[in-house]
């Protein structure tokens, strides 16, 4: 679970031992035998010493200040599966007028042969960059001559020109560490908030003063000393069912909130709403386009033609935005150039479309508003206080008598009122061009829901023929529709859904509702697959459990610190009636099972019968909530073991 600390940075002297980098190739045979069972036995790499140290500087060649770091690592290899931890990335930010160079890199392995440590050098040759997009450029490398009881270590100094965020450090990756150490010189006109994320505390925290540090226009500065130390770091192991890993790693972050400038004034960086909402409303990019009423005026009636009430008026606009205009499959919260041009091109990022949403929904009269919000990758938002940077994404929301829907016109799959699943993360911001900005939960409107029902006979030769139905809806639905319409037709999808399926042969086949995204989508189809091959139709076993069968735990970790976030509840139900040719006795059969979760979390229900010659299976598999704290996790774990062992079992039949 998130826990976030504010960390204010008091000018205090304190008598403790200063921070201090360790020497570069200074490799030593504790380094070498290190026991990788005092920190984490199943570990397949180790850090065994981490270093980092920030500071603002003044360049001599053009006068302006810039953020310098330094970062140095040595890490110890155990097996083969640890040579990925020598395959470095280091992101660095660029735009048409700054960017952030690396410079310094050293990189070496160090191997033990014959009583000695003969070091490998890193040849420069072997680093590379690469433009990761618009903004990011990535440089690479890997270091050397790898062995299984290798050392590694490497070193950089980079320069930015982002002083706003400072330099996060990240005390927490995927390999445990044994010391992780950032040093940070902050000039006493600056004023950061700084904020500890993630689960690990720190082991210390030191606050010093460093004379003169900083020299601007003749004025000497003083600045904040201060170290971050963290000891016995255990790795962050990423699950399924999470938000950006970013939300609960253990890290420092910065987040500049004001300058004191040297002739007395002060330069305030940290906003409040009032001060955002004013920006936002007012920006040409985002309020501006809310505003653009005229681009639809006259289509309006023409679009909500045959409409009854608000509600079928807001559909029918949603599903006009989203036939007319395809996503580029960009984010943003700001139009590209405006919502005429996107409208005129048919082709936009996710607010071009967002934003001609609400424009014309504004323009059918309709009580519409804009959302920011972070999608799920991304990470979520400062609450204390506005961050923009924060937010990567922009949706509408519409308010019809008592009721409030969020819509997103870029997914042509997805019905009115239904978020993609991408933008269920925390809460978002409700910006409206004459109210003051408020925050709103970004919760799925509905249910993942998936029923199957099969019915169908049993053969004397063993062989099961009957009809499958499945009707789908919530992200079910829109999983399946993305998938059916990944292919040029539906019948080219049953025949590669046949060819998958190894041991169920599909007859025949209909699909119902593909385009008709309000509804539920139903799938019927009839099957032919073997449950004894034969060899003795006297008595054989029979599992019931081949609809969508749990056969893996998705949740294998010991202990986890941060949520299970399933972005929706969900509800799967599977009933199964087969009819037997002759008389059987039902010798064995799986047991039947009422589990349920803590505080009504969800249930696991399963009846299996043998009536009247006839076999029935009836399957419930509730998840109640979306998200699941760290203190529910085993619960879910043993929840699923319970499932995946009562499925290991079989009918037994017996003539």
């Amino acid at each position: 679970m998130k826990n976030t600390l504010i960390l204010v940075l008091l000018l205090f002297l304190s008598l403790t031992t200063k921070a201090q980098n360790f020497n570069y190739g200074a490799i030593t045979f504790d380094d070498y035998e290190f026991d990788r069972k005092t920190i984490d036995s199943n570990a397949n790499a180790v850090v065994l010493k981490e270093f980092g140290t920030a500071s603002i500087q003044r360049d001599d060649n053009t006068g302006s200040l810039e953020l310098i770091f330094e970062h140095h690592v040595k890490i110890k290899i155990y097996n083969k599966e640890g040579f990925k931890e020598a395959n470095i990335i280091i992101p660095t930010y660029k735009d048409d007028t700054r960017e952030e160079t690396i410079s310094d890199l050293k990189a070496s392995t160090f191997n033990f042969i014959g009583n000695s440590f003969i070091e490998t050098i890193m040849d420069k040759k072997a680093v590379f960059t690469e433009n990761r997009s618009k903004y990011t450029r990535l440089t690479k490398f890997t270091l050397p001559n790898l062995k299984e009881g290798s050392v590694i270590e490497y070193s950089y100094r980079l320069k930015s020109p982002n002083l706003f965020n400072f330099k996060t450090w990240e005390f927490q990756g995927d390999i445990p560490k044994v010391i992780s150490e950032y040093l940070v010189y902050i000039p006493g006109i600056y004023n950061y908030n700084v904020s500890l994320r993630g689960f690990q505390k720190l082991t210390d925290q030191k606050v010093e003063l460093s004379k003169e540090c900083l020299r601007l226009s003749g004025a000497a500065i003083d600045c904040s000393k201060i170290t971050y130390l963290m000891k016995n770091i255990p790795a962050f192991i990423e699950e399924d069912n999470m938000t950006a890993p970013s939300n609960f790693k253990s890290a420092i972050y910065f987040e500049l909130s004001d300058v004191q400038n040297l002739n007395g004034g002060k330069t305030s960086y940290t906003k409040t709403w009032k001060d955002v909402d004013y920006e936002l409303t007012s920006d040409k990019s985002l309020g501006s386009q809310m505003k653009r009423k005229d681009v639809f005026k006259d289509l309006i009636p023409e679009i909500t033609k045959g409409t009854t009430d608000d509600l079928e008026k807001a559909k029918s606009i949603f599903y006009y935005i989203k036939k007319q205009i395809k996503w580029d499959n960009y984010y943003g919260k700001y139009a590209q150039d405006n919502i005429k041009k996107a409208l005129e091109s048919r082709s936009g990022n996710v607010a071009d479309i967002n934003l001609s949403l609400i424009a014309a929904l504004s323009a059918a009269n309709l009580d519409a508003e804009a959302v920011i919000l972070s999608t799920r990758d991304n990470g979520t938002v400062n609450k204390l206080y506005p961050v923009i940077s924060d937010f990567n994404y922009l949706v509408a929301k519409v308010n019809i008598g008592d009721k409030s829907y969020l819509l997103d016109a870029t997914e042509p799959l997805l019905p009115f009122g239904l978020l993609p699943l991408r933008c269920i993360n925390d809460q978002g911001r409700v910006i409206n061009l004459k109210k003051p900005s408020y925050w709103i939960d970004l919760k799925a409107s509905q249910k993942t829901v998936t029923n199957y029902i099969l019915s169908g006979k049993m053969t004397t030769d063993g062989k099961i023929l009957g009809t499958l139905t499945t009707h789908s809806l919530g992200y079910a639905a829109y999983n399946k529709r993305k998938d059916i319409l990944r292919y040029s037709s539906a019948d080219e999808y049953v025949e590669k859904l046949d060819e998958r399926l190894t041991k169920i042969k599909i007859l025949e086949h209909q699909i119902s509702n593909l385009d008709s995204v309000e509804n539920v989508l139903t799938e019927k189809y009839e099957v032919e697959f073997t449950v004894n091959d034969g060899s003795n139709n006297n008595q054989f076993y029979f599992s019931p459990f081949f609809i969508n069968p749990i056969s893996k735990n998705p949740f294998n970790l010991n202990e986890r610190t941060y949520p299970v976030d399933l972005g929706a509840a969900s509800d799967e139900r599977i009933t199964i009636h087969i009819a037997l040719p002759e008389k059987y006795q039902l010798l064995e059969k799986p047991k039947d099972m009422a589990i349920a979760l803590p505080n009504a979390g969800g249930r696991y229900l399963l009846q299996t019968n043998l009536e009247e010659d006839r076999i029935s299976l009836s399957q419930i598999l509730q998840f109640n909530n979306a998200i699941y704290q760290p203190e529910d996790y085993l619960f879910l774990k043993e929840f699923y073991s319970r499932i995946i062992q009562n499925q290991k079992t079989e009918f037994l039949l017996k003539k």
